[in-house]
């Protein structure tokens, strides 16, 4: 076991700066909220309750994401890889289990008790490390004292949440979020963390393939599901349209290079927050597959247009978002912000024909292809 070690900021230019075990490990607790919310989504749509499914979906995964991301960008900052840290990083782990264990009751009841307590045992952790940092990086002490005070304050005012009227529990939550919003722009006012552009970049990268993967796993049970009733050939268009759409997201994603863009908090802030978004949207797409099932198989009264437009709208949120955020940013050229903004447009209208599904994989596919081309002319 390594020995203590005084917390240091890391370099930022640090060379061939990759992702560790203990990163990947940590990620991988996310699994299982991200699973429950996803499948909690699913319940909601096909049972006719759209408008709280939808609320309840944002809602939670705001808390996921929001845990991945407080921890993801202080690693990056101050990993010491000492086993102090280690041990605090797994009882940070330890709060993701039991955030993920309340994902249910948050997103059917409002009910955020565990919530709470999941995220009590992370600020505690993630506060400790922050104190840790400002004792041994004396330039950055003051906005690593903001960062341990804020998310303390932040974690008070959701205590708050638990006794507001439930009429009031909504606007409380959007507070709550703004404030957790605001802790990283206080804290970092006058100072920036010395987070590395190439090991956020991976990190966010490797969140984007375990929500991807999420996406694939459920497509396959639900597949494997359906075919205990026969398989036809609308599950087969299904089946193979949506491996098409997944792979095209994986390639578009994937295909700028990320770091370039990452210069400052004035890039970085933006284009972080903004990945709610785009990991939402790809954790939604999978309960859009699941939904299609159940529209195939007849074990839900929505139809095909309906149906469609659950898989529909995660797509357009996805390209939108990953074209504002990593296509603009490089400036390709106006025939590459076309080539987005119309397959937005022709994805949302693929809903209104007979064979939705195909086209919007045709949409995607002819994407790939053709910012393929305007990136390599760029």
């Amino acid at each position: 076991m390594s020995r203590l070690r005084v917390m240091r900021p890391r370099d930022t230019a640090e060379p061939h700066r990759a992702a560790t075990p203990l990163e990947l490990f940590f990620d991988l607790c996310f699994v299982v909220a991200v699973s429950f919310a996803g499948s909690q989504l699913h319940h909601a749509i096909v049972e006719g309750h759209l408008a709280d499914g939808i609320i309840g979906y944002l809602t939670t995964f705001f808390a996921i994401w929001w845990a991945w991301m407080n921890y993801t960008w202080f690693a990056s900052a101050y990993d010491v890889d000492d086993w102090l840290y280690r041990v605090t990083t797994l009882v940070q782990m330890s709060g993701v289990l039991v955030l993920a264990a309340g994902v249910p009751r948050a997103f059917q009841d409002h009910d955020i008790r565990l919530f709470w307590l999941g995220y009590l045992i992370m600020r505690l952790a993630m506060a400790s490390q922050w104190l840790r940092a400002a004792k041994g990086d004396q330039e950055g002490r003051a906005t690593a004292v903001r960062y341990a005070v804020g998310i303390c304050l932040a974690q008070v005012a959701w205590a708050g949440l638990l006794f507001v009227p439930k009429e009031w529990w909504l606007p409380g939550f959007v507070l709550c979020a703004l404030a957790e919003l605001a802790v990283p722009l206080w804290a970092e006012h006058d100072r920036q963390t010395p987070w590395h552009p190439h090991h956020i970049a991976e990190r966010y990268g490797l969140f984007t393939l375990i929500m991807m993967g999420e996406n694939v796993l459920g497509a396959t049970i639900a597949v494997q599901r359906a075919g205990s009733h026969g398989v036809s050939l609308s599950l087969v268009v299904l089946a193979a349209s949506a491996l098409v759409i997944v792979f095209s997201m994986w390639w578009i994603y994937f295909e700028p290079e990320t770091p370039d863009i990452l210069e400052s908090n004035r890039q970085a802030i933006p284009w972080g927050y903004g990945h709610y978004l785009i990991f939402a949207a790809v954790g939604a797409f999978g309960t859009g597959i699941e939904v299609n099932v159940d529209r195939i198989t007849g074990e839900t009264h929505l139809g095909t247009a309906q149906s469609a437009l659950v898989l529909a709208v995660p797509v357009a949120v996805f390209l939108f978002m990953v074209w504002l955020l990593h296509i603009r940013p490089h400036r390709f050229g106006r025939a590459d912000t076309a080539a987005f903004l119309t397959a937005v447009a022709l994805v949302l209208l693929a809903t209104l024909t007979a064979a939705p599904m195909p086209l919007m994989a045709v949409v995607m596919a002819a994407l790939v292809v053709t910012t393929g081309l305007v990136l390599r002319r760029g």
